[in-house]
């Protein structure tokens, strides 16, 4: 017999019997993937979430991570109340308050500041999910009518993002399913065994069927180890790689003449710059052997005159450092040399959100703003904001912070002055979350919010080209809240009666996409495949002003910035230092994502602790063994963590795997500890990356035993 479910008046789900159902939903984390989600709810109880077969990215395959999604939805220490602070900020003391007090309470001190400068609040927010409802849909327009600060977010992307759209005219490229066809794919700066791991899928199929892999990345990743070649460069010298590259194609005349000049602008410019990089400069900055950088020259010319597809896979990690923007251009200009694109499984793709047709004007409302223009305030450099007082350069000082979907204390760089800022008593902080975060700990109040389980949503991808609806599968737990609506109620308070604000979510989906995606197929099947074309730029046609792959930004001149790609040292350059003689990166650990899934027991478990991985020969020069309990240290602060001696290691880089709660360190930091707030070449984003440091056992100046 089968019985339906009503969870709206236009939407129904088809169940087995009077007990179970299932439930369609997607996956809300910071991942290209955005699975397709199926869980299993019995009497009103979520008991498993699994990839949904139906949908072709997904397969019915989840990370480990989200196939344990029960556990953290129904985790011992969810918020399920709001609380007040009781203790000192930081000590994570609190009591329980009712919604009304909460909210009340928060209205007040929020209209008080807002009297004297609306700008003196700051929303910060990221990818806590990655929903175009919860994330900034209610949010945006209680803070555009309130007039807040704007937030740059650009904690993750916004190096490559702006060196993809300065070349190729936005977050666009090959569809993901054609990497299965390609005869070359070249993973850049990605481990995506642990971090995309339906491209792997994909990639896995191609090398089946003949196809060489090779994986760019200072660490030797799980994927480097399932790639044929694994090329070592140094944190931030990809952009060095990447015209070294163009310099082999160039002298062995591996180029689509054809391509080039009609698809394509500021290509003699472009191979002036390029033939200053031979293989032998590139393998000195990059400190790997030059006869790598020949071969991959070659492998990649020889897929032009074989006409065969060759794929680039760019990911996140090549951007984090001072050159990270210009390198992602010289990457992105690489495809249309050999005239990769012609190909449906060739051409080079960092993201696809850029392909997404989302009304932003009609989820945020800008008209809310009513004219004003409020500074903005980016999420990098928080911890400086935080510090800084009223001034004509940074504005007023920041009275008030309202953090959902994020946990800056844990993520942002140089967390020593985050925290700083994030403990001052004349700081009034509020804070929507799930659990007791790093951030949590320091906030005036803690709202509860519900998880993907528990809410509507609907997800673009940065990954694929599906767009995805999330239905709720259960109530909300205890007293939680969707994010839109606790911003709904706190409209309400603060006494906003504009109508958009009683929209409910439900509308609020609807609203994403307007009419340039059937709603009813996303009720139906939970997910959309975009209309795009197999091969986009096949004939050119790219988003840029000129319809054309620009190696020459006029844009950039126009902005007093090289208009062509090029390699921009780190700030802190291996080998410039002698107090700190490391390169520390910070890739993610492969159970967590970010701070995401860090307090889920049996993920932890898999993780063991914090580690460092040295290569031996940094080890032994220093007196260190796998398990010894090290300080990590540079100007910025401190960090203790045991080390592991490891093969992931190349000499001279370390690799602190994050991001860890700071409370579960060994002396409560993390890696962010050691960051700094400096900014890349394009897109003001964060330097992770870009951060050299010393090794000690024991304390600093201790001498080694």
């Amino acid at each position: 017999m089968r019985n339906t479910i009503s969870i709206s008046p236009s939407v129904s789900f088809v169940r087995a019997d009077s007990q179970t159902v299932q439930v369609r939903g997607a996956c809300p984390h910071d991942c290209p993937d955005t699975c397709s989600l199926l869980t299993t709810v019995e009497n009103g109880v979520a008991v498993k979430v699994h990839g949904n077969p139906e949908h072709p990215q997904t397969g019915g395959v989840l990370c480990n991570k989200v196939s344990r999604y029960t556990e953290r939805t129904y985790h011992p220490e969810r918020l399920l109340q709001p609380q007040k602070r009781v203790g000192p900020k930081g000590s994570g003391q609190f009591e329980p308050v009712s919604w009304e007090a909460a909210l009340t309470d928060i209205a007040a001190r929020l209209k008080a500041i807002a009297a004297r400068n609306p700008e003196a609040i700051v929303p910060y927010s990221y990818a806590g999910t990655m929903g175009q409802v919860q994330s900034e849909s209610m949010a945006a327009r209680f803070f555009n009518r309130l007039g807040a600060s704007f937030l740059d977010r650009t904690i993750c992307a916004t190096a490559g993002g702006e060196g993809f759209t300065q070349t190729l005219g936005g977050k666009v490229g090959m569809r993901v399913e054609f990497f299965a066809e390609s005869k070359l794919i070249i993973i850049w700066g990605s481990n995506s065994i642990g971090s995309n791991l339906h491209f792997w899928r994909y990639a896995q199929q191609a090398k089946r069927d003949g196809a060489r892999l090779v994986c760019i990345d200072p660490r030797k990743s799980e994927t480097a180890e399932k790639c044929h070649e694994h090329i070592a460069l140094l944190p931030g010298t990809d952009a060095a790689l990447a015209l070294a590259l163009m310099h082999e194609l160039i002298t062995h005349d591996w180029l689509d003449h054809d391509y080039i000049a009609r698809h394509t602008l500021g290509w003699q410019a472009l191979k002036e710059r390029a033939l200053q990089w031979p293989p032998e400069r590139a393998a000195e900055v990059c400190r790997v052997p030059v006869e790598q950088i020949r071969a991959l020259a070659r492998d990649y010319g020889q897929c032009f005159t074989d006409r065969q597809p060759a794929a680039i896979r760019l990911n996140y990690g090549m951007q984090r450092v001072r050159g990270g923007g210009n390198a992602a251009r010289a990457v992105a200009c690489l495809p249309a040399l050999i005239g990769a694109w012609r190909h449906r499984a060739g051409g080079v793709l960092l993201s696809s959100s850029g392909q997404f047709p989302v009304d932003k004007a009609a989820l945020q409302r800008p008209e809310l703003l009513a004219g004003r223009q409020p500074r903005t305030i980016n999420m990098s450099t928080i911890g400086n904001a935080l510090l800084a007082k009223t001034s004509a350069q940074f504005g007023p000082k920041i009275e008030a912070l309202i953090v959902y979907n994020s946990n800056p204390v844990a993520v942002a760089p140089e967390s020593g002055k985050v925290v700083q800022g994030f403990a001052r008593e004349d700081l009034f902080t509020v804070v929507l979350e799930h659990f007791k975060t790093d951030t949590a700990d320091y906030a005036d109040y803690l709202l509860p919010a519900t998880t993907q389980l528990e809410h509507w949503d609907v997800h673009s991808a940065y990954g694929h080209t599906d767009a995805l609806l999330n239905r709720p599968a259960i109530a909300p737990l205890g007293l939680a809240k969707p994010n839109t609506q606790i911003f709904r109620e706190l409209a309400a308070h603060m006494g906003f009666i504009e109508p958009c604000f009683s929209e409910d979510d439900e509308t609020l989906c609807r609203t994403v996409y307007g009419d340039k995606v059937d709603f009813r197929q996303l009720l139906d099947k939970g997910f959309v495949t975009l209309n795009l074309p197999d091969a986009p730029f096949a004939e050119g046609n790219f988003p840029t002003p000129s319809g054309r792959c620009e190696f020459f930004s006029e844009r950039l001149q126009a902005m007093g910035l090289d208009g062509l790609p090029d390699h921009v040292p780190n700030y802190e350059t291996l080998g410039t230092s002698e107090q700190y003689p490391l390169a520390m990166i910070s890739p993610p650990a492969r159970n967590f994502l970010n701070s995401s899934f860090v307090n889920v027991k049996s993920l932890r478990n898999i993780e063991g602790e914090p580690v460092l991985e040295m290569h031996a020969d940094d080890a032994a020069a220093r007196g260190i063994s796998s398990g010894a309990v090290v300080t990590v240290f540079n100007a910025r602060g401190e960090y203790r963590v045991k080390a592991e001696v490891s093969a992931r290691a190349r000499p001279g880089v370390v690799n602190g795997l994050g991001i860890w709660w700071r409370k579960l360190g060994l002396d409560g930091t993390n890696v962010n500890q050691l960051t700094s707030q400096h900014l890349t070449d394009l897109g003001r984003g964060p330097v992770f990356y870009d951060c050299l440091v010393e090794v000690q056992a024991g304390q600093p100046g201790e001498p080694v035993v």
